[in-house]
């Protein structure tokens, strides 16, 4: 049998909180099963969850993220819905790319400033030694 959760273990397993969780669900991303009135998420409301915040970590919004999630369960999707889908994830992976050029431009720059700044604090300390 599949381990089952309850919202307050679904969310300290996945570092959210449960208002995460029920925001979700609000959304109609994931849906958990009833034992009374309790919610319990099953193993596959966990992998959608993490596909879930997986997707937000990257940027996607939940609209996009529910066409994932429906690529996900169905295994398919009408031709143009999966063309379009393709589309989006690979301007996302442009727009990422972009912002790793970005990333690596500056980070060189600051090692620069970083080099620069040593070399002027040694020759200052040495400058102090020599008098």
């Amino acid at each position: 049998m599949s381990k089952i959760y309850s919202v307050g273990e679904l969310a300290r397993d996945l570092g959210v909180t449960p208002r995460t969780i029920r925001f979700y669900e609000d959304k109609g991303l994931i849906l958990p099963q009833r034992a009374g009135v309790a919610r319990v998420y099953t193993h596959r409301e966990r992998a959608r969850m993490i596909l879930i915040l997986r997707g937000k970590s990257l940027g996607f919004s939940l609209k996009e993220i529910k066409e994932f999630l429906d690529l996900y369960v169905t295994g398919r999707m009408p031709v143009e819905q999966l063309g379009l889908l393709l589309a989006k994830v690979r301007d996302r992976i442009a727009q990422l790319e972009r912002q790793r050029q970005a990333i690596d431009q500056t980070l060189e720059e600051l090692r620069d400033i970083e080099r620069q700044s040593g070399v002027a604090l040694a020759a200052d300390a040495l400058a102090k030694v020599v008098k």
